[in-house]
């Protein structure tokens, strides 16, 4: 079941941080430390999402499975997500963010765990793809969490962290790992077990902070497959679709092809070159997000918007001329646009929702990205065979274009109409 919630009409009463008498018990936390924590732990989740691009082209030489197996093992993280953020998105709503959060974490856990031992391209596909519940179930939770933590004064700084915290983990964790895939012969095992001991100390961050939100009743209901948008987020969130849809397919051409890119069409072989171009789009979205911040969140996305129509323009030029620095080019560009889009996109829509309502909206907004994310990677994996790398990627380039100018005539019909 898919449905969208018209919440205008709940009249809850909003949910304030509660403090129990176990948690009296327990030392908590500072709010300042917990919000700083909680920010950090969110990158890290997205540190690990990142972590498995450079390998997954190792991985395709040493076990030899066809290229469209790669795009799989690449997508199956987004199809996990998908599939919590629409049956747990909304959940921490209802049983605070704290279990949600220390649940999600501890699956992460099991998933690095995974990776350390896989020994095929089916190991690697099945932790993928819980390391995507897992991270679906937390996203929202999380994003919801790192703005109720922060300070009053640093609301804002809030909403911007949850929106780059995403594109820096994705970029970071690429890099580190294609400079261990460089410099190392045991690169999986370095870098999952590292992971592995970054989320159990997660864990205790997130058991250590104080709940910021009262229990509700609905929780099992909340389990239905759905999306909740507020209804005063409603026409906001359908003008961000088209622009989400642009930054997040771009992302994942990044995340998914460009070291299939780099091997089959430029022909250069280096693991730390791999990961160094990944990182290039989702860095510059972070720094983007953070240095746009003071930018009014409608002129951000249309700065964003055309980022990511022009970065994605100079990529396929780079592509069909096989020129590599102008792959870079694009990926800054591009990035730019991204962090500004989906920064400015999430300033817009989060002030039109309650705290009881936040979590479900981030699940919303997630779902859109997500989908952005890995439905396109697959269908372009399963194109290569019959169309070629090069004419997949170029068409890839050509709906991303489209999606960008659409997002940026339903942004400008939304500003004329205020």
């Amino acid at each position: 079941m898919f449905r969208v919630i018209e919440s205008t009409r709940d009249r809850s009463p909003v949910p304030v941080p509660v403090t129990t008498e176990p948690a009296r018990a327990r030392r908590l936390l500072a709010p300042s430390t917990a919000f700083a924590g909680s920010g950090a732990v969110f990158a890290a989740l997205y540190v690990a999402a990142g972590a498995p691009t450079p390998l997954l082209v190792v991985f395709e030489q040493q076990w030899r499975f066809p290229a469209w197996v790669l795009t799989v093992a690449f997508a199956s993280y987004a199809l996990g997500l998908l599939a919590a953020l629409l049956v747990a998105g909304s959940l921490s709503d209802h049983i605070g963010r704290r279990p949600v959060l220390i649940g999600s974490l501890a699956v992460e856990l099991g998933a690095m765990l995974m990776f350390v031992f896989a020994s095929d391209i089916g190991w690697v596909i099945a932790a993928r793809t819980i390391q995507g519940i897992a991270t679906g179930a937390a996203t929202s939770a999380f994003s919801a969490s790192v703005v109720e933590h922060a300070p009053q004064h640093r609301k804002k700084l809030g909403t911007i962290i949850t929106s780059v915290a995403p594109a820096g983990g994705l970029g970071l964790g690429a890099l580190l790992t294609g400079a261990a895939v460089q410099f190392s012969n045991h690169a999986s095992v370095i870098v999952f077990t590292a992971l592995a001991v970054i989320m159990a100390v997660g864990t205790g961050v997130v058991a250590f902070s104080a709940e910021t939100v009262s229990p509700r009743p609905g929780a099992v209901r909340s389990l239905t497959p759905h999306v909740s948008v507020p209804g005063a987020a409603r026409r906001e969130f359908v003008a961000s679709i088209p622009v989400h849809m642009a930054a997040w397919m771009l992302a994942g051409l990044f995340m998914g092809l460009v070291p299939t890119i780099i091997r089959d069409l430029l022909g250069l072989h280096s693991g730390l070159l791999n990961g160094a171009t990944a990182f290039v789009q989702p860095a510059a979205a972070a720094v983007a997000g953070l240095s746009l911040g003071r930018l009014a969140p409608r002129r951000t996305i249309f700065v964003g918007g055309a980022g990511v129509l022009l970065g994605t323009a100079v990529n396929m030029t780079g592509v069909a001329t096989a020129t590599l620095p102008l792959l870079w080019l694009g990926g800054l560009i591009g990035g730019v646009g991204f962090g500004a889009s989906f920064s400015g996109a999430l300033r817009t829509i989060t002030p039109l929702a309650q705290p009881h309502q936040r979590a479900g909206l981030f699940a919303a907004v997630y779902l859109v990205a997500y989908l952005s994310f890995g439905v396109p990677a697959i269908i372009a994996g399963l194109l290569i065979a019959p169309l070629g790398l090069l004419h997949t990627v170029l068409g890839y380039g050509v709906v991303v274009i489209a999606a960008a100018a659409l997002g940026l005539l339903a942004q400008y019909r939304m500003h004329t109409r205020r």
